[in-house]
This record gives structure tokens, C-alpha cells and sequence, in this order.
């Protein structure tokens, strides 16, 4: 058998249709199929290579750890430095009172890590999530998915979860004493790129801190420069108590995290002891490819980047066919009349040497969010490529 019948045969399946391409290598932007054809990569692993598929700097930080020591022990028990100076890195580009960091191996993981801390921390037991957001598949955080057709097939599921209306102001009223956290997307993307009101935001901030509840924000797909600042809810002028990370936070390697104040962070210490425990979380291989990705995004300034970019797309993406361009940074979303056309000018923007996809609440849109290092020449190609495949459609 090849391995694409053995792909097939062993591999366990997410859906009735994958991309199946078959990988021989990656670089910067692009990815190379076993027969040499290119793809320029507008999805970038779904956000994860925000400094483009395999950097240097990553690759040499890599292969350094590796000749030091792989997994030692059980997180926390041991001092290692890859993680200490990668959360040391963390908390100096985030407000001081998130200054603790909890790595784990995904940003799933990072969801169920933060629900308990808030349960633990507050006593309480309703958690608010909202309405089209995407916070993972893991048994708790499918909990707080924002669609019942994701939710429906796996019931029961964590009780106490209240699902409310994102960017309203109407639906704040029932943040209440009751109330542990409240877990948001400082920007829905799997929606097709939903921006919420800064005056909403401000609003949501108050109201959980006049009632005790903890705002934690999931920067899992818009961390690490994606938006157009290092976090998206700077855009917003407020200062969460809990942030979740995953996806870029590990340079291409699985690594996710929730960052709170120490002593927050603390009650997971005792009664009981080990209150949240994992073995492989902050592998020292990838926090030390997640520390060098980091250093790349802030020393090369390519976050400055986005917007110039961003405006290209803009410029680029004209067709009768499109709807509608949403975008903050390099999320982007490329609406169509229906999913039927999204989809087959998908398929067909793949076989012309283009990789996108949809969004999972928004399967009429397509989604753009290349790394941030794509050139101009590749932006220019990309968005010549999926014209073309509009026109075609």
C-alpha cells in the first residue's frame, strides 16, 4: 500500500473529506507535496506558524534542546529552563497582574485548565460562554462551544453553562453573582471574523468585575501578532484575569498555556494538592521552539507588518462573487453567497496551488490567515490564484 491508503487505513478520520495532500516539505510560506507541487499556505496550520513553517531560529532552538534533555518528569517538579524563560518571556509583554503561567500540551487543554481555576478560585459554578464562539473539543471546553449541532451528538455534558449573545449589550444583565468566569474570543473567528464594539467590551470588563467573575480571554487563534497587536484584547483597552493560549504559542510544536496572577494561579496548589497536573505539558522541546518563535516575532518587528498586509489583501480580493471582506490583521474572511460556493471555490483555489479553508460556524466563508511573514510577491500570487478560481466557479 502507499501511504495514502495507509493514511486512510490507519489514520482515524475527522471528516468524510480531508485535503489529503501529501507532505514532503514546508518552508516560510509554502508546502510541497510528494510530487513537487507548491502550495502557498494561506492557513498557516489554522494560525499556528505565525513566523511561516519552519524558521531557522525555531529549527536551531530545536535541535539545541535536544542534544540538553527531552521530557524529565512530571510537570512542575522540575526546573527547566526552556520553560521558565519562556514564561518569563510571556508575562513581560502582558500586564503585571498575569504574571504565572500554566503550560500544557494544547489550547484545549488550556481551556479545561482555566475552568477549573475559576471554579476552585470562586466557589461558583456557572460559566458563561457565548453564542458562536469555538473554545475546543475536549469534554469541557465542547461544554462551552457556541453551536448545539457540536454540542448535541456528545450530551450530557458540564452542567451550568450559560450561552449568551456575543456583542450584546442586553445579554450582560445575566453575568451575576453566580457566576465563576466568563470565557470570550476577544474576536469570533469562527464565525468569519466577528468584531465586537470596544464600548461592548469595556461594558463585559465592569460588569464581571462588579459581580466576581473571572473575564478570561481566549487568544488561542488571535494571540502572537495575528491581529495586529501581540494580543487581540489590547485593541479593546482592557486587561482580562485569565488568558488561554495554544496554537502559535508553540513555534509549530503542540504547546498550550493559561496565564492568571500567581495568586489566582496558586489556589491549584492545595485542597487538593496537584488541583491540575499533566505530564507532557511544556515539553521543554516546545517551549524552547515557542521562546525562539516569540524572540523572532517581537526583535524582527513582524507584527508591524500585518496591516500593511491586511490592506493587500483588500486591494487584491475583488470579484463579483464576494460578498463581503471581513478582516482585523491577517484573519480574514472571504464571504459567498452560500457554502456550496464557498466550498467548491475552495477546492478549487487547493488544486490551483492555493491552501485555504472555511471557518466552522461561517461554512460560507473563506478563511485567510497566512503567516505573518508571507511576502508581498505571495500575497500578489495568492489573490491572483483565487480570482482565478472564483471566475472558474
Amino acid at each position: 500500500m502507499n501511504q495514502r491508503q495507509l493514511f486512510f487505513k490507519h489514520i482515524a478520520q475527522t471528516s468524510p473529506a480531508p485535503i489529503a495532500i501529501e507532505v514532503a516539505k514546508a518552508e516560510g510560506s509554502r508546502i510541497w507535496d510528494v510530487d513537487g507541487k507548491q502550495y502557498i499556505d494561506l492557513i498557516a496550520g489554522i494560525s499556528v506558524c505565525n513566523i511561516g513553517h519552519r524558521h531557522p531560529k525555531v529549527i536551531k532552538a530545536i535541535k539545541k534542546q535536544l542534544d540538553d534533555y527531552l521530557h524529565v518528569l512530571v510537570y512542575g517538579e522540575m526546573i527547566q529552563a526552556p520553560q521558565v524563560e519562556y514564561a518569563t518571556l510571556l508575562t513581560k509583554n502582558l500586564h503585571n497582574s498575569l504574571n504565572s503561567v500554566y503550560f500544557t500540551n494544547s489550547g484545549a487543554e488550556a481551556v479545561e485548565g482555566a475552568m477549573k481555576l475559576a471554579k476552585r478560585a470562586t466557589g461558583r459554578t456557572q460559566i458563561i460562554a457565548f453564542k458562536h464562539s469555538y473554545h475546543g473539543s475536549t469534554q469541557g471546553a465542547l461544554s462551552i462551544i457556541g453551536d448545539e449541532y457540536w454540542r448535541n451528538a456528545f450530551r450530557p455534558l458540564l452542567p451550568d453553562i450559560l450561552h449568551l449573545d456575543y456583542n450584546s449589550f442586553e445579554a450582560l444583565e445575566y453575568i451575576t453573582e453566580k457566576t465563576a468566569c466568563l470565557i470570550a474570543e476577544p474576536i469570533q473567528a469562527e464565525r468569519g471574523i466577528y468584531i465586537p464594539s470596544r464600548k461592548w467590551f469595556k461594558a463585559l470588563n465592569k460588569k464581571c468585575k462588579e459581580t466576581g467573575t473571572l473575564l478570561i480571554m481566549d487568544e488561542i487563534q488571535t494571540g502572537f501578532g495575528r491581529t495586529g497587536t501581540l494580543w487581540g484584547f489590547q485593541q479593546f483597552k482592557i486587561v482580562p484575569d485569565i488568558i488561554l493560549l495554544g496554537k502559535a504559542l508553540g513555534g509549530g510544536m503542540p504547546l498550550g498555556a493559561f496565564i492568571a496572577n500567581s495568586k489566582l494561579m496558586n489556589r491549584l496548589m492545595d485542597k487538593p494538592v496537584l488541583g491540575h497536573i499533566t505530564t507532557f505539558g511544556g515539553h521543554p522541546v516546545c517551549c524552547a521552539a515557542g521562546l525562539a518563535a516569540l524572540k523572532v516575532l517581537l526583535n524582527e518587528k513582524i507584527i508591524e507588518s500585518v496591516h500593511h498586509h491586511e490592506i493587500l489583501f483588500h486591494k487584491y480580493l475583488h470579484h463579483p462573487k464576494v460578498k463581503a471582506i471581513r478582516s482585523i490583521g491577517l484573519l480574514i474572511a472571504l464571504e459567498f453567497e452560500n457554502e456550496e460556493v464557498c466550498k467548491k471555490v475552495v477546492d478549487r483555489t487547493i488544486k490551483n496551488g492555493v491552501l485555504t479553508d472555511w471557518f466552522l460556524f461561517a461554512s460560507h466563508c473563506m478563511r485567510i490567515a497566512p503567516p505573518l511573514t508571507i511576502s508581498e510577491k505571495e500575497i500578489r500570487n495568492s489573490c491572483r490564484i483565487i480570482v482565478k478560481s472564483i471566475e472558474s466557479v
